[in-house]
């Protein structure tokens, strides 16, 4: 690992941080002034730059700049005074990862220092894992199955059948079978059945001669022939109409076929690929699909895992995604909190990685500051409303707990609340794990008065919701809860509750 790079002019500071750092086993390296740092950045980098944002000569926010320019991935912490406070607007808009305003606690430093080591990190193995895996990112082992498929048939011309679920990757698959096999240097055409509609299906298959139906002016070569000698994917093979499923199973049988309106036998020496999200044998036992194509098509089949079998990708993918994203905008690639990418990896995700692509383009484009936290992430997501609010910092608004939100969002805070378990102990336990969730986290970031904080947003959610059943009568409502009437009078006004009315 490399060393953490301390810039600043105060040697008294210097000296403060690299003992702290030391004692956390933590090496690091000094400098009095940015220019040393900059040109020491011609030979070597740090893991972590702390730097401070006012000193002689050059200041922290060129040595960002620097930074940020040639070594994009490393985090920079900037140091600043209270009267700087603009300037730390200025480091975060140049992407610094956070800045430590003076006087600072030592063992914040240190907490803060670490949290910018374990991004670095994790970027590092980012980076390493997308070079490793340019076509397709996965780590589970699901994933590695699929890429030792993807090897064994490499040297193959033999038909594939993929299947999984929508968004899982499928195409992805069939462009690595094609561009790992013989027939790499040669087209690759791809042809969503389900997005043609039937009448013109046939021709973008087998293409058609001039004059064979109103309209055709020209003759126009099929997806076949323009995948001669290579490879032709054909997704969603399970919605392709059933007349036109014999004339594929021609071509699969003995390679020849006819374009629309033509006469001529034409030679295909094409792989196909298929794919498809449905059950084929479902499909066949109908009577909506042909068996004898169905056992043509399956001669090898590669199932695709859907993400919540491969949750350990997430993280992989999500940063690829935000990185991707962010180039294609000209940006600073977006920061994912831990806590945030738990969540994010406890989401079922019904659209699979097509779905968290599209999450983090939503996310590079609409999550405020570079730091996602789960309040910045779609209310979709987080349950609307109620749950985004719970799950922000309590001093900010007040937080509803909803008896109906799903276990893995209470899982995704802290490990030690275990989805399974949440669940096992059934749906009206739910609540109780988010009130552990909060509790872990006021408590975790030092928050005052926790015990007051969540005992009034309890009492208000009881008093509301029993409102809610008596159609506003308060006095109805202290019956069903069990309370007094001049009790629920008091905790009205203290509460600030509107919509109260006496019976």
């Amino acid at each position: 690992m490399k060393p953490i790079w301390i810039v600043d002019d105060d040697e008294s500071i210097r000296w403060v941080l690299e003992k702290a750092l030391a004692r956390e086993n933590l090496s690091t390296k000094s400098f009095s002034n940015a220019r040393d740092a900059i040109e020491a950045l011609q030979s070597s980098t740090p893991q972590v730059l702390v730097s401070d944002i006012r000193m002689p000569g050059a200041s922290g926010l060129e040595l960002l700049q620097t930074v940020k320019a040639k070594f994009p991935g490393v985090p920079v912490i900037i140091i600043t005074a209270f009267s700087d406070l603009d300037s730390a607007v200025a480091a975060f808009q140049g992407g610094a990862f956070e800045y430590l305003a003076k006087p600072f606690d030592v063992d914040k430093a240190v907490e803060l220092i670490r949290r910018a080591l374990e991004e670095s990190l994790r970027e590092a193995n980012v980076e390493q894992a997308s070079a490793e895996t340019p076509e397709i990112l996965g780590q589970a082992p699901a994933m590695q199955d699929v890429f030792r498929a993807i090897g064994r048939l490499s040297q193959s011309n033999v038909t594939v059948l993929i299947t999984g679920e929508s968004g899982t990757g499928k195409e992805l698959v069939a462009r690595a079978l094609h561009k790992h096999s013989p027939r790499a240097s040669q087209p690759f055409i791809a042809l969503n059945t389900a997005a043609i509609p039937k009448d013109l299906l046939e021709s973008e298959l087998f293409g058609h001669e001039r004059g064979a139906f109103t309209g055709a002016q020209a003759s126009r070569r099929g997806r076949f022939e323009q995948a001669e000698g290579g490879t032709l994917f054909l997704d969603e093979i399970g919605d392709m109409p059933f007349d036109l499923q014999t004339r594929l199973l021609r071509v699969l049988s003995d390679g020849h076929f006819y374009r629309v309106g033509g006469h001529q036998s034409l030679k295909a020496n094409v792989r196909v690929i298929a794919a498809t999200h449905q059950n084929l044998e479902t499909r066949v036992r109908e009577g909506l699909f042909r068996e004898d194509l169905y056992h043509r098509l399956n001669v090898i089949r590669l199932r695709l895992p859907s993400l919540r079998e491969r949750r350990e990708d997430i993280p992989i993918l999500t940063r690829y995604f935000l990185s991707q994203s962010a180039k294609q905008l000209g940006v600073e690639s977006k920061r994912v909190s831990d806590n945030a990418m738990r969540f994010m990896s406890s989401l079922d995700l019904p659209g699979n990685v097509r779905q968290l692509e599209n999450l983090c383009n939503w996310i590079t484009v609409m999550a405020p500051g570079q730091t996602v936290e789960i309040k910045d992430l779609p209310q979709d997501l987080v349950g609307g409303r109620d749950q985004s609010m719970q799950l922000e910092s309590p001093a900010s608004r007040p937080v509803a707990f909803d008896p109906h939100l799903a276990a893995p969002a209470a899982a995704a805070h802290y490990p030690e609340i275990q989805a399974p378990a949440m669940q096992a102990a059934g749906e009206k336990q739910n609540w109780i794990a988010l009130l552990e969730v909060e509790a872990a986290h006021m408590l975790s970031n030092g928050d005052a008065d926790v015990m007051d904080v969540l005992g009034r947003q309890f009492e208000s959610a009881l008093i509301k919701i029993a409102l809610r059943h008596t159609h506003g009568r308060k006095n109805d409502a202290a019956v069903r809860l069990g309370i007094g009437r001049n009790t629920i009078t008091r905790k009205i006004q203290e509460l600030g509750i509107a919509g109260a009315k006496d019976d």
